[in-house]
């Protein structure tokens, strides 16, 4: 009549053992890991030469096609055409995000029903077109924003802001010479409302990018926001190649449009002369320095599609990349570039056509430039130096603009959080391009 005692001994081991073993379970089960990057996909326009990515805002998620702009200080949308969002929130006068962005605005009153771009009290913001230098003035608000995280070798999940990005709201008419179907700009300004600083601060990430543009209008460049890996085909880790200069400050905005006391939001390095396989230009270096007021040095641009050089440093560049090629017969010019060549003569190397190496010395390293990223195919005959007088245009505020051409298939990591700039000056050399990295494989 008695239980068995054995028996029994082994239930209350059971029940002892089961819950543990639920709880070990529950213990070991993978939670969701915090992402340590984001990621952008960038294409080439054929027709404008700008570089465009998409991003997913508002509520419900919309595609925004947005032109890329390191020097803006903030992303803008057109909200006067069929914005539409629940999560759609003003930026109030005197609000942390208002004066962060500079802004002495307030809109107090606004003309019109309450809608996006049309709201009391709201923090009054100055949008700008650099294409066609022009700005007006448009409300500041926030919205949801959504974009896909990777490890840095593949896209994973899309997760979105809590709390939404800062954006300013343009007007249609400003959307005038931007590529096809765009319908605003991602500015990647360094400053607190700056895209990659907004991102930093809504996932808990470093604060910093890295940006690869494709030189191919067919196939797709990569934004990295946030940590390395930077992981390109076939299994090639970029961040292990990059070498590091400061980024230095300028204590006055060279943006078209800013505010009394911004200073630039763009990211400028130290330059200090110019080499030309390996024999030095002769320019007048104090060019190469920013002034209190703003003036000279050296700038990156997405925006400007060649290198924009001030007159006498742009004169002295042309004489030495000829003299260097002095055996080689030039062709007539074709605008807007001075200095051409039959693309039969120059031959081929693994970085482009074989020109010699146009060197920007920085302090104690340098960044190349090779021959495909100095010259420019202007039909397929003529081969051309990619690089403008700045002073026919207009009187240049900055000596050096590089841009767009002269950064392609190089990667580009801006790392706010430490005031520098990684960079790997041609990736043609590792035998891989900025096209490469796997946007096809899912985890």
């Amino acid at each position: 009549l008695y239980p068995n005692l054995t028996m029994v001994s082994k239930i209350i081991s059971l029940s002892f053992f089961f819950p543990l073993l639920l709880l070990f379970s529950l213990s070991s089960a993978k939670t969701p890991s915090k992402p340590r990057a984001f990621l952008l996909p960038i294409t080439k326009d054929e027709a404008t030469k700008q570089f465009i990515t998409t991003i997913y805002q508002r509520i419900p998620l919309v595609p925004a096609k947005l032109t890329i702009d390191l020097g803006q200080r903030f992303l803008w949308v057109d909200c006067d055409i069929g914005y539409v969002s629940s999560s759609y929130k003003p930026v109030p006068c005197g609000s942390i995000p208002c004066k962060r962005s500079f802004s002495g605005a307030c809109v107090e009153s606004c003309v019109g029903s309450p809608s996006p771009g049309c709201n009391n009290n709201t923090c009054g913001q100055s949008i700008y077109n650099p294409f066609i230098r022009t700005s007006t003035s448009g409300e500041l608000a926030q919205d949801v924003v959504s974009l896909q995280s990777t490890d840095g070798s593949k896209p994973r999940k899309y997760l979105s802001t809590t709390n939404g990005v800062v954006f300013g709201c343009g007007s249609t008419f400003l959307l005038e010479k931007l590529a096809k179907g765009v319908n605003g700009i991602l500015g990647l300004g360094n400053g607190y409302v700056g895209f990659p600083t907004q991102l930093a601060n809504a996932f808990t990430i470093p604060r910093k990018f890295a940006i690869c543009l494709t030189s191919s209008t067919t196939s797709r460049g990569v934004i990295f926001f946030g940590d390395s890996p930077y992981v390109f085909l076939p299994g090639m880790d970029v961040s292990k190649r990059l070498v590091y200069t400061p980024l230095l400050n300028n204590p006055v905005s060279t943006s078209g449009s800013y505010f009394v006391g911004e200073p630039s939001v763009e990211y400028f390095i130290g330059v200090t002369s110019i080499k030309i396989n390996g024999n030095v230009v002769p320019i007048n270096t104090t060019l190469l320095d920013i002034t209190k007021d703003g003036k000279g040095g050296t700038k990156i641009s997405t925006v400007d599609p060649y290198t924009k050089l001030e007159t006498s440093i742009y004169n002295a560049l042309t004489k030495a990349f000829v003299k260097s090629l002095s055996k080689v017969p030039r062709v007539k010019p074709l605008a807007p570039f001075e200095v051409c060549y039959n693309r039969s003569s120059l031959g081929s190397t693994r970085v482009g056509p074989g020109v010699p190496p146009i060197e920007l010395v920085l302090g104690t390293t340098s960044w190349n430039i090779w021959g495909s990223n100095s010259m420019v195919a202007v039909n397929d005959d003529v081969l051309c130096l990619g690089f403008v007088d700045g002073g026919v245009e207009f009187e240049p505020t900055t000596s050096i603009v590089i841009g767009a051409h002269q950064i392609e298939d190089n990667f580009l990591q801006f790392d706010i959080a430490n005031k520098r700039l990684g960079f790997t000056s041609s990736l043609l050399f590792s035998q891989t391009t900025c096209a490469n990295f796997n946007f096809t494989s899912k985890a």
